[in-house]
């Protein structure tokens, strides 16, 4: 019979917490998703094939257990476990046409996770001693014997050495947590699928990380240019790490925001135009009627056309290659007002 792992990763009692160790390893949300399942795994109510299984629909995750989270930041997070081999699923279904997904977890494959942080760690730790022994003169050859005499040695600088190598490297954990917060926070806001794994991604957001900017800086810049750009089949391909994250950054983070209810050039209502009574009337008719004269009559019939020619004009429908041109062109026409102003100081 199959017992379910204690593994230090993770915790028996329901509060949904996770370990900042397995948070940085495997990622935030995966380490919260991946500690419930293993509280419905203690329950021991679904033994099948020497391992106890918990089941649920993405929706049922969702509402139940996951409430503060998008379905799609649900699926995916559920999707990167499986990547990782952390998380396995399977059909214990009665029905065979019930679809609804089994998960376990895979604990060996966590084990080695577990293996990996402790290496990771004795690594670190023994690095710092030998370059600190290295490097750190000593007078006495006895040093280990004046160490227990309590003599003057470098223990100091070494325990100095070793609380700054744990700061930098939390802050390298720190950055890559803020690659996959800011990747996941696109993705689900933008309907992409970009990957914080990417070097050129991290690289453009650590430059920003370095010019100063944080991580409620990049949520800003992603809402504002979401709202710019999402339902704009010309501009949504913009919306992507290279150009949201590159040298345009703090323009973008400055940006005044639009107002929802202000529209686009061409979605603009056309105003209406009031037809006089005789419009649709034959003009000879209406000339005759009124006793028009024949320089009066060709007035009108001038009159008539050119509201025609106005009303097919406001009719007109445009491409999305004209929605890009005009776009482009009232940007242009913004810019050189700025510029304007500024020449003057306002």
């Amino acid at each position: 019979m199959s017992v379910i792992n204690n593994n230090n990763l993770l915790i028996n009692d329901y509060p949904l917490q996770v370990l900042p160790a397995l948070a940085r390893e495997i990622g935030l949300n995966e380490a919260i998703v991946l500690q419930q399942i293993h509280y419905w795994l203690n329950k021991k109510q679904n033994l099948i094939d020497g391992k106890f299984w918990t089941y649920g629909s993405a929706k049922k995750w969702q509402e139940e257990n996951f409430s503060f989270w998008s379905m799609n930041t649900v699926k995916r997070t559920f999707t990167s476990l499986k990547e990782q081999g952390l998380l396995i699923t399977a059909n214990y279904n009665k029905r065979k046409f019930d679809k609804t997904v089994w998960y376990s977890i895979d604990y060996e494959r966590l084990n080695l996770v577990s293996q990996r942080l402790v290496q990771s760690e004795l690594s670190i730790d023994s690095k710092w001693v030998y370059r600190t022994t290295q490097n750190e003169p000593t007078t006495d050859p006895n040093w280990v014997d004046a160490l227990a005499q309590n003599e003057p040695t470098n223990t100091l600088d070494l325990k100095e050495t070793s609380k700054e190598n744990k700061k930098n490297t939390v802050e390298k954990l720190d950055d890559a947590s803020v690659f996959k917060n800011v990747i996941d926070f696109l993705n689900e806001n933008a309907e992409t699928n970009y990957k914080h794994t990417t070097k050129s991604t991290q690289t453009l957001i650590k430059a920003r990380l370095n010019d100063g900017f944080t991580f409620e800086d990049f949520k800003k810049v992603i809402i504002i240019k979401c709202k710019d750009w999402k339902n704009d089949s010309a501009m949504n391909q913009y919306l992507r790490p290279a150009t949201l994250f590159g040298t345009k950054f703090e323009s973008y983070l400055n940006q005044k925001v639009i107002s929802g209810n202000r529209k686009k050039p061409w979605e603009k209502e056309t105003k209406k135009e009031v037809l006089p009574d005789w419009f649709d009337k034959d003009q000879n008719q209406v000339a005759k009627k009124e006793k028009l004269s024949v320089e009066e009559t060709k007035a009108l019939e001038d009159q008539v056309a050119e509201i025609k020619a106005r009303l097919n004009a406001e009719k007109k429908v445009y491409t999305d290659d004209e929605k890009a041109q005009i776009k482009q062109k009232f940007e242009e026409v913004q810019a050189k007002h700025k510029e304007n102003q500024r020449k003057r100081g306002l």
